[in-house]
């Protein structure tokens, strides 16, 4: 099989381009390395059977061109900038919609069929229905980001009915491990560094969040993609399991040694947008016979062992 996957230099991106190197696929990686970094496919790129390409999405003519000769596209790709969204409202709208159409139309192009596609479980905002089921009643948005990713999910789907496309639509949780550039173990771990005696909490650490390991989300789309044969099909990708931001704080700051005072912003929500309880369903992967190998808490620890050993990755990030 010859992959096509957009965002290939990212966290969750490049963790796939090399479990598709290593069932045998062709891998091309596309990423603009904005936020993706190119150490990321220091082992891909010792394979003949990859290649990278360097370009924005926004760029419909080098995406075409890109596409050439592919059987499955992996289009993870977009802005994850949950927390600013509200500073920069049309980043959400380009990077997310906007580039979802394009690979859509540059699939149309060159008669590529299959698509999967990282949404978010942002897009059920403050769910009615805890844990959340796929099938919960169509949610009120609480966010850009979520809006957004929930743009692409339509746009995938009417493709799908119009131009007989099949799509896998994974709604995450937030991912972590190997890789992991942004979100709570990266911001908690690089405040700790600057500054070991005080840790600044946004919101008031009772936010309830589910995690998942980033091996273990890529073990889960390959299961629902070859189990699953609708011409659509939706998966929530999450644990079992939930944990407080202050259970998390916990368990990063006995790792380091440290007990640092903690100052909370209050609230809570993080900002705009943030979702109090994030707790998914994920009976509908689970029956297909896939399980996630890593607690929520092995995850976290996994994450900050890897972030100690790559301290660069925090000196590349804002």
């Amino acid at each position: 099989m010859r992959a096509f996957v957009t965002g290939g230099a990212g966290f969750i991106g490049s963790t796939l381009v090399d479990r598709l190197l290593q069932r045998g696929d062709d891998v091309i990686a596309y990423d603009n390395l904005s936020t993706g970094m190119d150490e990321f496919l220091t082992e891909a790129r010792k394979s003949l059977r990859f290649s990278f390409v360097k370009a924005d999405l926004l760029d419909e003519v080098a995406l075409a061109a890109a596409m050439s000769g592919v059987d499955v596209v992996f289009h993870l790709a977009g802005n994850a900038d949950v927390r600013f969204n509200t500073l920069h409202p049309r980043k959400d709208l380009e990077q997310n919609t906007i580039a979802t159409h394009n690979v859509l139309e540059a699939m149309r192009a060159n008669g590529v069929k299959k698509i999967a596609f990282s949404s978010s479980g942002s897009i059920y905002g403050e769910a009615p229905v805890i844990p959340t089921p796929e099938t919960c009643p169509f949610p009120v948005q609480t966010s850009l980001y979520g809006a957004s990713k929930l743009a692409g999910e339509g746009l995938i789907s009417a493709y799908c009915e119009g131009f007989g496309f099949q799509g896998w639509i994974f709604r995450f949780v937030s991912i972590l491990g190997e890789r992991y550039t942004h979100g709570h173990v990266f911001d908690f771990y690089k405040k700790l560094l600057a500054n070991p005696q005080e840790l600044e909490v946004l919101g008031d650490g009772k936010q309830r969040k589910s995690y998942l390991y980033v091996q273990d989300c890529v073990s889960a789309i390959f299961t629902a993609m070859e189990n699953a044969d609708d011409p659509v099909n939706v998966f929530n990708l999450g644990s079992d399991e939930y944990c407080q931001v202050n259970d998390s704080i916990g368990w990063i700051t006995e790792a380091l040694g440290l007990s640092p005072s903690r100052l909370y912003a209050g609230g809570n929500k993080g900002w705009i947008g943030d979702n109090p309880f994030i707790y998914l369903d994920t009976a509908k992967i689970r029956a297909l016979g896939w399980n996630p190998t890593l607690t929520i808490r092995e995850a976290i620890l996994r994450t900050l062992t890897d972030l100690e050993a790559n301290r660069w990755i925090l000196e590349r990030r804002p």
